[in-house]
């Protein structure tokens, strides 16, 4: 194992609740939760704010309301938060090239590699500008863990939230994990905690004395052998960077089963138009188009059509989806769709009228293709969410603060506003529409490597320091 501390972990700080009180003045210092807001919804993630009252990650949203009643609930906005997490996974990489995203908020970093850092200080210095970047370019704050491994590191970042940076020591790792639970390593979950408890093993220093043969006579020989030398703070695992995309996909999950032929139809044009829009700002295009249905009963089918050439056509896309759909029993209710495009390249088609029929379609001489009908669909009524962005043709943007009754509420401020004022409208109001979410730091350019240089706003709004744990 490496001496030095110089595998990083930055987790940003409640990271969807924070982006929301970032985009949202009038919710910064209170509690936000993020989630599904249906009677089968779970919190996605809640502000510290929230936390105070136990709401946390993965609770039935229900058990949430009852513990905050008066906290705001609010549903996902991925596209932001994956454009933010982009931001941050490209300051990750001016540091290393070993970069290891767990999810959107989350990486491993082998400074080492990146010639970064090579010592304790190096690593601080790393981890400080870091977090000050971060700041710079989101507005939003992470933590850092620095230590001689990913396991370390992990730890270390856990013990920096919210806000902060911890160094665990080269030396000191031993003491420090010895009174540390055994669900702390790794591996050890629910079961495994369990199984070793009723062994009589609680913390990681009991792990250690136990002892690789007891540990491999509980556990197995794989298993038993890897917590002991964790136990031992011994972690040889690498940083891998990240591995190339084999398909594109997206899927969304609905709060109420989706009964209407014409809107799951709908719901799968929108979803192509997603996927269509990754694959373009990833460079690819893709030959296998995929749809995922899963039924009201949980059952999930998945559905597939090879085209004769990569694609990355919007209408393409959208007609095979269509095609599948067609294939697809939807009675009783969809819970979730997806549409996915995989056989990935680099190229696209340009036959693309040949891709657009169905294979038995193309090989159809021209004069016996019919001109295809355009029906169109009947207006679909408006449906607004909490927390959805929009714009007012007289007012400008804001997000909808709550609807029901045929109105919607919506508060217009934005992230560089004060607080903005409430105005209550028709749900079918013709001024008011959907919006694009705004950017939470206007000028890209305040990126400092000084966290000194900051701008004035932001001083003493950094609550976390820089820790050594010895």
């Amino acid at each position: 194992m490496r001496n030095a501390p110089t595998i990083l972990h930055l987790d940003m700080d409640a990271f969807y609740a924070s982006v929301e009180q970032a985009s949202k003045p009038s919710l910064r210092g209170k509690a936000v939760v993020v989630g599904g807001l249906g009677p089968r919804g779970v919190v996605a993630t809640a502000s510290y704010e929230a936390r105070v009252f136990g709401v946390h990650s993965a609770m039935p949203m229900a058990q949430a309301r009852r513990l905050a009643p008066n906290a705001a609930y609010l549903v996902p906005r991925f596209t932001l938060y994956r454009a933010i997490s982009e931001q941050v996974m490209a300051l990750l990489r001016e540091l290393s090239p070993l970069v290891e995203p767990l999810s959107l908020d989350e990486a491993f970093v082998d400074l080492e590699a990146g010639g970064t850092a090579w010592d304790e200080e190096s690593a601080r210095l790393a981890g400080i500008r870091l977090r000050a970047d971060i700041r710079a370019v989101t507005g939003l704050t992470g933590s850092v863990g620095l230590a001689a491994s990913k396991m370390l590191a992990k730890i270390a970042s856990e013990q920096a939230k919210p806000d902060g940076l911890v160094i665990i020591e080269p030396g000191s790792e031993r003491a420090l994990l010895g009174p540390m639970p055994v669900r702390t390593l790794p591996g050890v979950g629910p079961a495994t905690g369990d199984h070793l408890r009723r062994a009589g093993i609680t913390t990681v220093g009991e792990l250690a004395e136990a002892g690789e043969d007891e540990l491999v006579r509980l556990l197995g020989k794989a298993h038993g052998h890897a917590l002991y030398a964790m136990a031992l703070a011994d972690d040889e695992r690498p940083v891998v960077a990240e591995r190339e995309a084999k398909s594109v996909s997206v899927e969304d999950t609905y709060d109420v089963d989706i009964h209407d032929r014409l809107r799951i139809g709908l719901e799968v044009q929108r979803l192509a138009d997603r996927c269509v829009g990754r694959l373009r700002g990833a460079g690819l295009s893709g030959r296998t188009i995929v749809l995922k249905v899963r039924r009201y009963d949980f059952s999930t089918l998945t559905r597939s059509e090879t085209l004769r050439g990569p694609t990355d056509d919007q209408a393409v896309v959208r007609e095979a989806a269509a095609r599948l759909l067609d294939s697809v029993d939807t009675t009783g209710g969809v819970r979730l769709l997806g549409v996915g495009v995989s056989g990935l390249a680099d190229y696209t088609q340009e036959d693309l009228f040949a891709q657009a029929l169905p294979a038995r379609a193309a090989e159809t001489p021209e004069e016996v293709v019919a001109e295809a009908v355009v029906v169109q669909p009947e207006p679909v009524e408006k449906h607004w969410r909490a927390g959805q962005d929009v714009r007012h043709a007289e007012y400008g943007p804001g997000w909808v603060q709550g609807s029901g009754l045929g109105r919607v509420t919506v508060r217009f401020e934005t992230p560089q506003s004060p607080p903005g004022r409430v105005r209550t409208f028709s749900v079918d109001d013709p001024a008011l529409e959907s919006a694009d979410p705004l950017p939470l730091v206007w000028e890209s350019d305040q990126l400092s490597s000084d966290p000194a240089s900051l701008p004035k706003s932001w001083s003493g709004t950094d609550g976390g320091g820089v820790t050594s744990r010895p």
